[in-house]
């Protein structure tokens, strides 16, 4: 295979140290970052109660805040991304975890609600680092023989932090309150900004030269797409809606999966959490075996196309039969692995269509679709609900799943030595 990777800056006694140990540290400093991202974001969720009580505001208004995070970060997540192709990942990755220290500390400390609300929406901003520089770190540097099990590992440690969080922020209450939660969080954040500072020499300064790689599309002009051209063709448009689709599908599965199966069969709450951290459990675990695969095979939409006919076969059963409680249980665990195993993959075909020096922009841009189902899903699922058409979730789940299927095996292939292999 050619090597027209994209270049990279590493420090002499990182370059000349063993390939396997360097790119075992570079994964392990992204991880925990990304970690620490998905603490920021199931941070307040877990104390919506007791920050509500603090401020004397309603729900509505402290789900505010969320969608101050959200907007922030679908606005700002590309801008983030061509940042970090331009001044590099490890400074964006730094920054990011930084302001989210200060973001999370300023909304325990200062008074007064909208001050809340605007801390969260900086949250947002800080939030919108993780995706471009981390892909772009891992791409850079790690081995394509190794890709897929890197990105695996990435993503399982943000599926950690999820599933961590509500526990850890609910002790650290107990004992000093939501704001000491918070302080907790921010504390977190700055110690791991600390880490990247002090062994963040591992990590590689990205120096992109578009127009000098081999192999990429010339625009009108003649040099090679790396803008707005880039992000407006087809196969990048193709994965933001992919991605898009996916936060649909799983943000109505993992929000309203328990209500919808009470308001449907009469399903008991404990039996649905049960089955729903089934499903989440699984899906962390499916991520590493997702890795594997993804090393293994070219054909990345067939491990798609294989994970969403089970996931919606699964939407399908929960919508229409009435399972008892071990076999809803096992179902829903079965469906979780199958979802988590597509994640890597969902990965490596965005890869597969970024030319090196870009990917920071199009992992950002393409990410953004997670925000716009973050911010679209419960306001449609939820409007359904009031409705009292609990089936009509299931059933539109499916229908974004399949849409996803679609998006994924009717991708281009790539032609020949993809840009980004070593």
């Amino acid at each position: 295979m050619s090597s027209t990777s994209e270049p990279i800056d590493l420090p002499a006694e990182a370059a000349s140290g063993p390939k396997w140990s360097r790119e075992t540290k570079v994964i392990a400093l992204v991880a925990v970052a990304h970690f620490v991202s998905h603490v920021h974001i199931m941070l307040l969720p877990p104390l919506f109660g007791e920050v509500r009580e603090a401020f004397g505001v309603s729900y509505i208004q402290i789900g505010l805040a969320l969608t101050a995070f959200n907007i922030a970060s679908a606005l700002l997540q590309t801008p983030a991304g061509f940042l970090v192709d331009r001044i590099g990942p490890r400074a964006m990755l730094t920054g990011g975890l930084l302001l989210g220290a200060v973001a999370i500390a300023a909304a325990a400390l200062l008074p007064g609600y909208w001050f809340f609300v605007i801390a969260y929406a900086f949250l947002g901003v800080a939030n919108t680092v993780y995706h471009p520089a981390d892909y772009t770190i891992l791409s850079a540097t790690v081995d394509h023989r190794r890709i897929g099990k890197a990105f695996s590992i990435h993503t399982f440690a943000g599926y950690l932090g999820s599933g961590v969080t509500p526990a850890l922020v609910l002790a650290c209450a107990a004992v000093w309150g939501w704001r000491g939660g918070f302080l907790f969080a921010a504390g977190l954040s700055f110690a791991v900004a600390l880490l990247v500072i002090v062994a963040g020499s591992i990590l590689p300064r990205v120096v992109p030269k578009p127009g000098q790689q081999p192999g990429l599309e010339p625009s009108k002009g003649g040099e090679t797409k790396v803008g707005l051209d880039l992000l407006l063709s087809a196969p990048i448009l193709r994965n933001l809606l992919f991605f898009f689709c996916l936060a649909m599908a799983n943000s109505g599965l993992q929000t309203f999966t328990v209500v919808g199966l009470e308001a449907i069969h009469g399903t008991s709450f404990s039996a649905a959490n049960v089955a729903l951290s089934g499903f989440l459990l699984c899906s962390a675990f499916g991520v590493l075996l997702g890795g594997i695969i993804a090393d293994r095979t070219p054909h990345h939409e067939r491990v798609a196309a294989v994970g969403f006919a089970f996931t919606s076969t699964m939407a399908i059963l929960m919508a229409w039969v009435n399972m008892p409680a071990a076999v809803l249980v096992g179902v829903m665990s079965l469906g979780g692995l199958l979802n988590g195993m597509i994640q890597p993959s969902r990965d490596m075909m965005v890869r597969a269509v970024t030319p090196p020096g870009s990917f920071g922009k199009v992992f950002g841009f393409v990410s953004t679709g997670f925000n716009l189902g973050g911010m679209v899903a419960p306001l449609l699922f939820g409007w359904l609900m009031d409705r009292g058409e609990p089936r009509a979730i299931f059933m539109i789940v499916v229908a974004f799943i399949l849409l996803a299927l679609v998006t994924a095996i009717t991708r281009a292939k790539p032609q020949g030595t993809t840009a980004w292999t070593r």
